[in-house]
């Protein structure tokens, strides 16, 4: 029995009861969790210690021995989620979003399953990164300054989670996130193809290709689109637009010329007016005027009785944070920095890529994303920019013909609108999201209809068409 092996954990904060991860009933699942432990590079002699808490797919049979399924543990994606904040512990992800547990907004705690994880035919890892994230920490308080730091620390952490359960080496890889991980996935996504190609040292990974909602790609344009979506919703003046442009200015001026620091504090400047002049509407999700609530999550994430079942030392805290917080400090100079080349280095090198985003959120919202792809793609040339505007934009349907989606692909890129939903798409819309998913996991169609095609090239009779 390994060592890390999740048997149990609260089914509440009190922990009157418990919930049984070994039972004979299928629908459960193996589990793991703990901490990989790394060198630090910066102070020889102490480590730092990366948490993460692992899901089989459903599809396996958690009574089964390994070596008697190998062969379908090993073809069954495996999917890393990567919360962002910067700060921002993944166990949000898994509480709130598309993990197999679910926590009420009550007083207790109470845990349930959740009908809708995305571990129903993927296995999935939540990891606490960077130090500082979450149950993630270092022994003496070392933080991350940069991406290829952070990237290279991660990458050890999977190396050691691999020693350890080497039965999923080879499971097709992605790497996926939401928010400020549009910044870590891709940096970690080129890490490991990296470290696939320098035969240095360490076990190749089978990286397939990279997954983000909601990203923090490109700040320089989201800033820009949250104070114009602001103001097409109503909750911004005229003039207080155009004194948001003038403090935009200035960041971009400070931005350009590389004051990093100042346009970081600039431009989270913008942010705190802009919600501060439309009554501290959900940065988020533009209809609310909270984020999505934590409820009981921090107090039982902290009791040591969960701890104990996650093979985590009491002592250490649950650290969260959504851009503040030390973790934040220290990336102060990535915060407002254009990743957008990242991307385009992934499509170039045969990954698939899934950029997809709620409709809601004027943080990280859909313009941004539509307006980032289309530079990369005008960077990658003449005929590579038409043919990506001309792909099809999909209305992706319901049973009954109302939107599920919007969507465009085109080779191994694929985006996708989804309506309804705010920045966490997952908690939002959490079946049609996890469809999504696997669509473009498994290359299932998205059925639907082109609706600039004439109706009658649609199926003959002027209804849509599946495709």
């Amino acid at each position: 029995m390994s060592s890390d092996l999740v048997t149990s954990i609260p089914a509440n904060i009190l922990n009157t009861q418990r919930i049984d991860f070994c039972t004979k009933d299928t629908k459960k699942a193996r589990s793991y969790a703990g901490h990989v432990h790394i060198d630090s590079t910066e102070h020889p002699g102490t480590e730092n210690h990366l948490f993460y808490w692992f899901f089989e797919s459903q599809t396996c049979n958690p009574n089964v021995a390994v070596h008697d399924q190998q062969e379908l543990i090993s073809r069954t994606p495996l999917l890393i989620w990567l919360n962002g904040g910067p700060g921002a512990s993944s166990l949000l992800g898994l509480f709130l979003e598309n993990g197999p547990l679910s926590i009420a907004d009550d007083a207790a705690g109470t845990v349930s399953v959740n009908p809708d994880t995305w571990n129903q035919e993927a296995h999935v890892v939540f990891w606490d990164q960077p130090v500082g994230t979450g149950y993630s920490y270092s022994d003496v308080g070392e933080y991350v300054q940069d991406e290829p730091t952070l990237s290279r620390m991660f990458w050890e952490g999977l190396q050691k989670f691999f020693d350890l359960h080497p039965e999923y080496a080879q499971c097709p890889l992605y790497v996926c996130g939401e928010s400020y991980a549009g910044k870590y996935v891709p940096a970690i996504a080129l890490e490991i193809h990296q470290q696939n190609h320098r035969n240095a040292g360490g076990r190749r990974l089978n990286l397939q290709g990279i997954s983000v909602g909601n990203g923090w790609i490109k700040p320089e344009l989201s800033l820009r689109a949250m104070v114009d979506y602001v103001y097409m919703t109503g909750f911004l003046g005229i003039s207080q637009k155009n004194s948001l442009y003038d403090h935009y200015a200035d960041f971009q001026t400070a931005l350009h010329e590389g004051r990093m620091e100042e346009a970081t504090k600039l431009g989270n400047d913008l942010v705190a007016r802009t919600l501060a002049y439309g009554g501290n509407f959900d940065l988020y999700d533009v209809r609310r005027w909270d984020d999505l609530p934590m409820g009981a999550l921090r107090a039982y994430l902290d009791s040591e009785e969960l701890k104990k079942s996650l093979h985590v030392a009491t002592d250490v805290p649950w650290q969260c944070a959504d851009n503040a917080g030390p973790v934040a400090e220290w990336l102060v100079k990535d915060n407002m920095a254009d990743c957008s080349g990242l991307y385009t280095k992934i499509i170039d090198k045969g990954y698939k890529a899934l950029l997809y985003t709620g409709n809601f959120d004027t943080a990280c919202g859909y313009q941004s994303t539509e307006e980032i792809l289309d530079d990369l793609m005008k960077h990658k040339g003449e005929h590579e920019h038409a043919e990506w505007r001309n792909a099809p934009r999909l209305i992706w349907t319901q049973a009954q013909g109302n939107p599920k989606g919007f969507v465009r692909r085109h080779g191994n890129l694929t985006q996708v609108s989804l309506p309804d939903s705010g920045h966490q798409v997952p908690a939002y819309q959490p079946r049609i999201c996890r469809e999504m998913l696997y669509n473009w996991l498994f290359d299932r169609p998205f059925p639907g209809y082109d609706p600039q095609q004439p109706l009658k090239q649609r199926n003959g009779n002027g209804g849509p068409r599946k495709g």
